[in-house]
């Protein structure tokens, strides 16, 4: 199935300030951001991938793979696959389009923060963003705090 990322992008507005149930919330155990950014991207359309250990899944808190809800890891999945699930490539947040991610270092050496593109502001391209952890719908890039960022652009 292709992605759609304006189904992605309907489930990130439908998401954001509240939890689905069908997943678990993994605010209480370092944060939720990267978990939502995953169930926008299998709302959109992509399969998962029940590769053990190296996959892209979640059936329950303790049936899921690190990509799903680590940032690092999910990084590391979309540019790295080659088999079912989401796939990208790395990117300038200055390329990112509205169905792609924005992960944040608030260190400047950890990515710690993901967070799933919206919409882009013109003139300025400032992305809006929808996340979880710090909970935001349609919340504008710019005003985050961060040393660094880095774009992934989903494939299509």
């Amino acid at each position: 199935m292709a992605y759609n990322p304006e189904t992605a992008i309907a489930y990130a507005h439908r998401w954001a300030k509240s939890r689905n149930p069908r997943y678990a919330d993994f605010d209480p155990i370092g944060g939720d951001c990267t978990n939502f950014i995953s169930q926008c991207l299998l709302a959109g359309g992509f399969e998962m991938n029940y590769t053990p250990v190296t996959g892209w899944f979640f059936n329950t808190l303790n049936s899921r793979s690190p990509s799903w809800s680590g940032v690092e890891e999910l990084h590391k999945f979309i540019v790295t696959n080659q088999g079912n699930g989401v796939r990208g490539t790395d990117g300038g947040v200055s390329q990112v389009q509205p169905g792609d991610v924005i992960q944040l270092s608030f260190d400047g050496v950890t990515f710690e923060h993901s967070l799933f593109v919206v919409e882009e502001i013109a003139p300025d391209g400032d992305p809006l963003v929808c996340t979880h952890t710090y909970d935001s719908d349609s919340r504008a890039l710019s005003s985050y705090s961060y040393a660094r960022s880095r774009g992934i652009l989903i494939a299509r």
